[in-house]
């Protein structure tokens, strides 16, 4: 991986961002990006920074229900992992070793990110774990 930072857009379906609008989440201001050493997810508002090195493992997923992914980052109550989900059809699914801030003063040990280009993330996070 080069040093250079490389950024993910997330992929907006239009009744997503309809739902995610109210909550200030729009294209502009939604993306992962990766360095060399850092992995940070924005959502509006919402952001998660973590070394690359607390990624454990990194699984390509989906479809989502619309009720349970659509708006605001969305919380699981069994894991505490969390969605910024801007589609239904696939995401990155990124497991942690420590977990990371991102609902204060929550701590995650999964986010699930929707971005455009789920596999190219994916693979990128993969090449990292391979070291």
């Amino acid at each position: 991986m080069s040093a250079e930072r490389q950024r993910f857009e997330f992929r907006f379906a239009p009744a997503y961002e309809r739902a995610a609008r109210p909550f200030g989440i729009t294209p502009r201001n939604a993306w992962v990006q990766v360095s060399e050493r850092h992995l940070e997810a924005r959502y509006g508002r919402w952001r998660v920074i973590t070394q690359l090195d607390n990624v454990a493992a990194v699984e390509v997923t989906g479809p989502y229900r619309f009720i349970k992914t659509a708006g605001p980052p969305r919380l699981g109550i069994t894991d505490l992992g969390l969605t910024f989900a801007s589609n239904g059809d696939r995401g990155v699914l990124l497991s942690f070793r420590d977990r990371v801030s991102g609902l204060a003063p929550l701590r995650h040990s999964e986010l699930t990110v929707t971005v455009a280009e789920p596999e190219a993330l994916a693979e990128l996070i993969r090449s990292h774990l391979d070291r």
